[in-house]
């Protein structure tokens, strides 16, 4: 079987489960080509993506003059197809912010994206992230009379269901999956009734032979590590706060915080400001390898999210034998049980997770190893990305068949 990952920017550093989830599938025989709209505005730093990268077709990269071209090659040979892609380009602008002029411009996309679909025979097509990436595969899908399907991951999504027009997304859809129980009912808040059967859980993954010895936790006071992109839904300035009120009864906690973003220096200025100087470090994006190291050197992941879908961080550090700190929110209760495998409490609140992190600096190593030993049990019984991903290939297979051949 051969299928088409159609995304929009790819690859990305804080995507490395996508780019796991298509080795994966080739892993299992079956064909992926990657089509993404543009690649990444950020240096990649792991080699695994920058591999990704070189195996990329780039939609925008073909450039305005071809793009039209092909558009209006393809309006000329199916007619009828083309109509009925802008009938549902049309549907979307309707619904959304961003206007007819952006739809068009999918529209476009989408055409070459057909002809790359149809050049190379693939069968399906699969989107991640119910937003313009999912258009553009709807899009394709009526211009190239192939089935599609997308994962959809949160918040984003979730935040704007009807600008982002999920309720039509998913009803021509093939399928649609989610990451996690809480994100389906999600999906179903915005799916008709009778569409509910397609809405799918795929976890996604982790890659047990990369966690196969996990490091013993280190000797000496608490260490903590924060991953991800700094916006304002991962929290970490709520953090930064939380940490400035252990100061005085915890100075030699300490705080790593692993990644980049928009909000980089506001944390920089905050850290500044209450001294936290010599608690807390920034080191940028890292490769996978170095982030396990980091994961190696620290006692327990924190995780102080205002909205996620199910954060792989948390899958990660859970598969190194780490304690995981992290919001009571969306899909992170169902992999995160407090007393258990480490803590949970309410977004936003600084007090309760200065509490968390205060209780977690006087727990013994012994007890820690415990936990952290739970959650690597529980993350590897759920989130081994082979076995998911036969998941999704058996959903592929599914929506194939129903279709038959679809040239």
């Amino acid at each position: 079987m051969k299928i088409a990952y159609i995304l929009n920017t790819y690859p990305q550093p804080s995507h490395s489960f996508i780019r796991r989830e298509v080795q994966a599938l080739e892993r299992s025989g079956i064909t992926v080509n990657r089509i993404a709209m543009r690649q990444a505005d950020v240096p990649l730093v792991d080699p695994g993506d920058r591999r990704e990268q070189e195996r990329t077709d780039y939609v925008l990269a073909a450039g305005a003059g071809r793009l039209c071209f092909g558009a209006l090659r393809r309006l000329l040979r199916h007619p009828g197809r083309v109509w009925r892609a802008m009938r549902t380009a049309q549907q979307l602008a309707r619904a959304s912010k961003v206007g007819h002029l952006r739809h068009i411009i999918y529209l476009t996309e989408a055409a070459y994206v057909a002809d790359q679909v149809e050049t190379a025979g693939v069968e399906h097509l699969h989107a991640h992230f119910g937003t313009n990436s999912t258009a553009v595969a709807m899009l394709a899908s009526d211009l190239a009379n192939v089935g599609y399907s997308f994962t959809v991951h949160g918040p984003e999504e979730f935040d704007a269901p009807h600008t982002l027009s999920l309720q039509t997304k998913i009803a021509k859809s093939d399928f649609a999956v989610a990451i996690s129980s809480f994100g389906r009912s999600q999906l179903c808040r915005w799916a008709a009734f009778e569409h509910w059967d397609k809405l799918k859980i795929v976890h996604c993954g982790i890659e047990p032979a990369r966690f196969a010895d996990p490091a013993p936790l280190p000797e000496g006071p608490l260490r903590l590590a924060a991953i991800g992109r700094f916006v304002e839904q991962k929290g970490q300035m709520v953090l930064v706060q939380a940490l400035s009120d252990l100061a005085q009864d915890c100075p030699d906690v300490q705080l790593t915080l692993i990644g980049d973003g928009e909000m980089r220096a506001d944390l920089e200025a905050a850290i500044a400001e209450h001294g936290l100087q010599d608690m807390v470090t920034l080191t940028g994006w890292l490769s996978e390898a170095d982030v396990r190291s980091e994961l190696a050197r620290c006692h327990a992941l924190v995780m102080p999210s205002f909205a996620e879908g199910l954060p792989m961080v948390v899958m990660e550090a859970m598969a190194a034998a780490r304690p995981v700190i992290a919001t009571y929110i969306a899909g992170t209760p169902e992999l995160v049980r407090p007393g258990e495998t480490g803590w949970l409490v309410p977004a936003g609140d600084k007090a309760a997770l200065a509490a968390a992190v205060r209780d977690a600096a006087a727990t013994p190593r012994s007890r820690l190893e415990d936990m952290g030993q739970a959650g690597r049990d529980r993350v590897l019984q759920r989130h081994d990305c082979d076995q998911e991903v036969q998941k999704l290939a058996g959903h592929f297979q599914q929506a194939v068949a129903a279709r038959g051949n679809p040239h």
